[in-house]
């Protein structure tokens, strides 16, 4: 196991976000995991980790800086930050409200923005960090009713190569980890007609687990992954190849 860091995973009640977190606890991290809603999903059992559930909305600085204040408080400064909270409100191009807009484009962009402005704060202290931003394999390709997520994950790139550049050489990287169509509540709801268009598109022949996402951010958070900055990890199953 690597050393114990302090961690904090947005959008770590739920989801992806849970399974990250869950995996940090296994490995005996800390691990404080920030969501809008009061109460923890996360149940970190007999898991050597410690756990802290904080309240907080990406869309509000002030409650983005207090959720890292309170990792840093209970946990030591944040060594690791997952920036994952994000939010669907899909519809075709034409019929997309302005509140469909500014709340996609708030909560998956601005909102990484604001909490990666918050974690390099501490990092830089450290002279150390990792940042993962979660996208989608949608800011790549596109998506039909999707415009609003597809330009909000796509500017995560932007984002993690703008802060490579800023404060590389001070030991702390920043990528993208971008997944595609992976087995969870949303797509076991799918028609069998949609879910077999889906998997026919996917050179590997299969939707991506939880755990292939997870064992893509515990890479990038390692020791080995320390010269790795401003790159997209694809996971994907060949979906996105090219983009």
């Amino acid at each position: 196991m690597d050393q114990a860091r302090s961690v904090l995973i947005t959008g770590g009640n739920r989801g992806i976000g849970q399974a990250i977190a869950l995996d940090y606890l296994a490995r005996g991290h800390r691990v404080a995991a920030m969501d809008r809603q009061d109460g923890s999903p996360v149940d970190a059992g007999s898991l050597p980790g410690q756990l802290l559930c904080v309240t907080g909305d990406v869309r509000v600085t002030k409650q983005v800086n207090a959720a890292f204040d309170q990792a840093d408080q209970a946990h030591g400064p944040v060594e690791v930050a997952v920036i994952n909270a994000g939010i669907v409100r899909d519809q075709l191009l034409l019929r997309l409200s302005d509140q469909d807009i500014s709340d996609v484009i708030d909560t998956n962009l601005v909102g990484a923005l604001r909490c990666a402005r918050r974690a390099v704060k501490s990092m830089l202290r450290a002279k150390t960090g990792r940042i993962v931003l979660v996208g989608s394999v949608i800011g790549h390709l596109g998506g039909v009713g999707q415009a609003n997520y597809a330009a909000a994950k796509a500017g995560l790139l932007g984002l993690a190569r703008s802060i490579t550049l800023e404060v590389a050489g001070r030991g702390i990287t920043a990528n993208v980890v971008a997944p595609g169509f992976i087995e969870t509540d949303m797509t076991a709801s799918l028609p069998d007609e949609r879910r077999a268009a889906i998997l026919d598109r996917i050179p590997a022949g299969r939707l991506g687990t939880v755990d292939d996402v997870v064992a893509a951010v515990r890479y990038l958070t390692s020791p080995e992954a320390a010269y790795l900055s401003g790159a997209v990890i694809p996971v994907d199953g060949g979906l996105g190849m090219g983009h």
